[in-house]
């Protein structure tokens, strides 16, 4: 007993075994509990919501059927091989009324929606860099220009502008014996209130060889820029291969055309009567979308710019200057590069609504989609819910596509830190 008390004062654990055993504290048996169990609640709340999903899409497809039965009202895709009886405007792939069917005028709808908004992407894109870049030029006057352009087209509504340049520019432009020709005397071109009229190409029969030379060149070009740019991050010497690229993919075409004897000839618009026959030609109402789609989104896009090259470093390009390049090698080499990533997902929303905002043709009278199909071909056919349905179908299409190619590319242009 003296013992342990002396080796207790000097703080040596003299504990027995039987001491030590009653020293262990024993953990009380969790029990089970359904409500208050984690993992249980996590399941049922994801089990009742897709539950009350499930409900909901039941009760309103059951109720659109039972509102569209008891009012006699035909319902299903039948009317899709149903013949049409309307014409259109402008088309991009051949219709006759009365002939083709619903789902040709579907088809019809959905290409000219792809075509004004490609090109209005095409357009407002590179217009909103051009724009963007010189809002920040070290000139006063240039950069006041891009100012006042982004802060008009971009604060006034997109529908107005539509409408202005359908009534206010292409409808006042001159009558048709009083046409434009904007190819300088060649009439290649013409230009009136009833819209633009161009030639088209016919080619022969060799002009294939053509086509194969110009596939080779651009191949080539491609060949060659990344052959020097492994030589110039092995050696560090820059090789020009702009002028190259361009001379091949120019004169060998030119050439294999001219050795060929030149197998492409021109459908060239005449006038005939009261109007243009002959060539190709797109209506008023495209051209004012494509105008004020373009200058809208543009302006959008311009900020965006804007904002991600002023997200870069002043030292990135005070080192680039410092080396020796030249602006406008620091610009494209440089800045740009870097700013893509704070530029892209902006560009992703204004890609997308740009496609979505060519819907408002329907205010003047362009045959898209919603004009043609969801108006025009409804009228006539009279199945609302599912032509609603696929136009909403199409639209969602196009936006998730762009949305995920452009994601792809957002993850590529991403810093990657060290």
């Amino acid at each position: 007993m003296q013992v342990r008390q002396k080796h207790q004062q000097r703080g040596i654990d003299v504990t027995d075994g039987t001491d030590r055993k009653a020293a262990v504290r024993v953990r009380p048996k969790e029990e089970f509990n359904f409500f208050q169990d984690q993992r249980v609640r996590s399941a049922f709340y994801q089990i009742l919501t897709a539950g009350l999903v499930g409900w909901l899409a039941w009760y309103l497809i059951t109720n659109t059927a039972y509102n569209l039965e008891i009012r006699g009202m035909n319902t299903g895709f039948s009317f899709i091989n149903s013949s049409a009886g309307f014409d259109t405007d402008f088309k991009l792939i051949e219709y006759k009324p009365g002939v083709g069917t619903y789902g040709d005028i579907f088809m019809i709808g959905a290409l000219n929606t792809l075509l004004i908004s490609f090109l209005s992407i095409i357009v407002s894109t590179v217009l909103g860099f051009v724009i963007g870049v010189l809002r920040l030029s070290s000139n006063w006057l240039v950069s006041k220009v891009a100012l006042a352009y982004v802060e008009i087209f971009r604060n006034v509504p997109l529908l107005i502008q539509v409408v202005f340049w359908y009534i206010g520019v292409f409808n006042l432009l001159p009558v048709v014996k009083k046409s434009l020709d904007l190819s300088f005397g060649a009439e290649r071109i013409i230009l009136n209130n009833r819209g633009l009229y161009f030639a088209t190409p016919i080619p022969g029969g060799l002009f294939w060889m053509t086509l194969v030379a110009l596939a080779i060149a651009v191949i080539g070009a491609i060949i060659y820029r990344r052959r020097a740019r492994k030589r110039q991050d092995a050696s560090g010497v820059q090789t020009n291969t702009l002028l190259p690229s361009l001379a091949a993919i120019i004169f060998l075409p030119l050439i294999v055309f001219f050795a060929t004897g030149m197998p492409l000839e021109w459908d060239i618009p005449t006038l005939q009567g009261f109007n243009f026959a002959g060539g190709a030609s797109v209506p008023p109402a495209f051209l004012a979308l494509l105008v004020a789609l373009s200058i809208y989104h543009a302006a959008h896009i311009a900020e965006s710019v804007r904002a991600g090259i002023l997200s870069v470093n002043r030292g990135q390009s005070d080192a680039a200057m410092a080396i020796g390049l030249k602006p406008g090698k620091v610009m494209g080499l440089v800045i740009i590069p870097q700013a893509m990533p704070a530029i892209v997902p902006p560009l992703i929303s204004n890609w997308m609504n740009t496609v979505k905002n060519s819907s408002l043709a329907i205010a003047i009278g362009y045959s898209d989609i919603v004009s043609l199909f969801m108006q025009t071909a409804l009228n006539q056919a009279g199945y609302a819910v599912e032509m609603v349905g696929m136009t909403m179908a199409f639209y969602m299409f196009i936006s998730l596509t762009i949305s995920f190619f452009l994601n792809i590319y957002n993850k590529r242009v991403q810093l990657v830190e060290r």
